[in-house]
């Protein structure tokens, strides 16, 4: 059995990270992404250790779905939506790399790729950048505000166990959509 952590999630840990006390579960319909199948695990926040190179992965389809502040767990609203390590990409480039974007969204548009991290509140993305030792680390790190407009493309995953198993949604990839066109796409893919 693992004990309760003195950690607070939320404020010493991410609301979005895995605890040692939350097993994966396998395959099975989620709500978080309208009953499709995907990878579950149990939920026991701030019991046991926490695995911050792990996000939890209910809760973290649940961050980009619901745009939800990775740390705080809290809604993000429209203008307060930060990211500290999103890199700005053009959708050709994303393309070629197997990202499923909307056909709407041209080649040469330039879209802010945050990955499986969903936007933090400004406060959050601050207080995230002066504490978690992997982002003081990055030399990469900006502020940068998200953009109004995203979407979604699913990360798919085979479920371990028995046989192949057809393939089912791990986490969600975010992407924030811009009106900037980059001229050098063909150049990234």
């Amino acid at each position: 059995m693992h004990k309760l952590s003195s950690l607070k999630v939320g404020i010493d840990v991410p609301w979005v990270t895995s605890w040692t006390a939350e097993e994966p579960t396998g395959a099975a319909r989620c709500a978080t992404v309208g009953g499709r199948p995907a990878l579950c695990q149990t939920h026991d926040p701030g019991r046991g250790r926490p695995l911050y190179s792990q996000n939890h992965l209910e809760r973290q389809r649940d961050t980009v779905v619901r745009m939800l502040c990775p740390m705080c767990g809290e809604p993000t609203p429209p203008g307060d939506r930060w990211t500290l390590t999103a890199k700005v990409r053009s959708a050709g480039a994303l393309r070629a790399r197997g990202v499923n974007l909307p056909p709407d969204i041209h080649d040469d548009q330039r879209v802010v790729d945050a990955g499986a991290i969903a936007p933090l509140h400004r406060a959050c993305a601050q207080r995230s950048a002066k504490l978690c030792p992997h982002l003081r680390a990055d030399p990469d790190l900006k502020l940068a505000r998200f953009p109004k407009q995203h979407v979604l493309t699913p990360l798919m995953a085979r479920p371990t166990g028995d046989g192949p198993g057809r393939p089912v949604i791990g986490f969600i990839q975010l992407c924030g959509v811009t009106a900037t066109l980059d001229r050098r796409w063909r150049q990234e893919g």
